[in-house]
């Protein structure tokens, strides 16, 4: 399957010297279909790669460099939107680590400009986002009503002038979902980088993304979220990652995020079979990059569901959103 040869070409570089076309052709599509071409391109600059490849590889390291100095700029206009309100900018993910320099942001791409802000601050910041020319993306009265009354965020905004998203978020999970992380104590511990730029602590970042990983989403883009934990443990204590992630309520997913990430990409790692399936589900691909096993894909896709919202919500929220058109991929 493509999805293991992108594995172990991260793991192990050197790993693709035995490739023929074929392995290269499922390397480049599972990669691509898993957002993590950049990251294997900067993994596989030290290494020699067949000609056609060469320029595939450069063509994503210089995207991706793109993309962060375009998060950048983005972030800094955020700074220059909340000025005076007395919000902080507090980067989440993909800006987060570039801002930061960190390893997980080497080679990442990076889609919309998430950040964290204090609940209470949340009408302070929208009114700054507008004024700065953010608008709403989302215009359907149930989705924006949705997203205030039950979502860890504002509806998604667009700037009107550069097309970038903004995701402003008071939590890290649905309000809806099991666990409740402490917010305000993010918050509270995080870690100034620049004047007025804000990333969470090295623990709380490992939290963020295994909860966003595990204890919320479908496992789409699985495979680079794990990649993430993984470069981002080597910044942790694990003692002190340990405590943080009971306070959060979160121990059990930090743990599960910690052995996929050591059993995929690093040294292995003894699975549970709760961990064996969340690996199947990660690596369902074919040699074209295309996802197969598609009843356990629609099983995670309904699991991430039934973590946001009680059984009855849930039966709603999916009737309402048949009705209107939406079908999951």
């Amino acid at each position: 399957m493509s999805a293991v040869l992108l594995v172990r070409a991260l793991r192990d570089p050197a790993a693709v010297a035995g490739l023929d076309a074929t392995g290269w052709n499922g390397l480049i599509a599972a990669a691509r279909a898993e957002r993590l071409i950049g990251t294997l391109a900067h993994r596989l600059e030290p290494v020699a790669v067949p000609r056609a490849v060469a320029p595939i590889l450069a063509d994503a390291r210089r995207d991706t460099d793109r993309e962060a100095r375009q998060a950048l700029w983005e972030a800094d206009r955020c700074v220059d939107a909340l000025r005076g309100t007395g919000v902080p900018t507090i980067l989440l993910k993909g800006t987060a680590y570039a801002a930061a320099g960190l390893r997980a942001g080497q080679g990442r791409f990076i889609g919309d400009l998430d950040i964290l802000v204090p609940r209470d601050a949340m009408p302070v910041a929208e009114r700054a986002m507008m004024a700065a020319g953010w608008e709403w993306v989302k215009p359907d009265p149930y989705d924006d009503a949705y997203y205030r009354q039950w979502m860890h965020e504002l509806p998604p905004m667009i700037h009107r002038e550069r097309d970038r998203m903004i995701d402003v978020h008071h939590t890290v999970l649905p309000l809806t979902a099991r666990q409740t992380p402490d917010a305000a104590a993010m918050i509270a511990d995080a870690v100034a980088i620049t004047d007025g730029l804000y990333i969470l602590s090295p623990e709380d970042r490992i939290i963020h993304a295994a909860a966003h990983m595990l204890a919320d989403g479908d496992l789409q883009g699985g495979l680079r979220n794990l990649w993430d934990i993984y470069c981002l443990l080597s910044d942790a204590d694990p003692a002190a990652l340990e405590a943080r992630a009971v306070r959060h309520g979160l121990l059990s997913h930090v743990r599960q995020a910690r052995r996929l990430a050591a059993a995929l990409y690093g040294d292995g790692a003894r699975l549970t079979l709760r961990d064996r399936l969340v690996r199947a589900r990660l690596l369902a691909r074919n040699g074209w990059g295309q996802e197969i096993a598609k009843p356990l894909v629609f099983a995670f896709y309904l699991r991430s569901h039934w973590l946001r919202m009680p059984p009855l919500m849930l039966a709603r929220h999916l009737w309402t959103k048949w009705r209107k058109g939406h079908r999951p991929q």
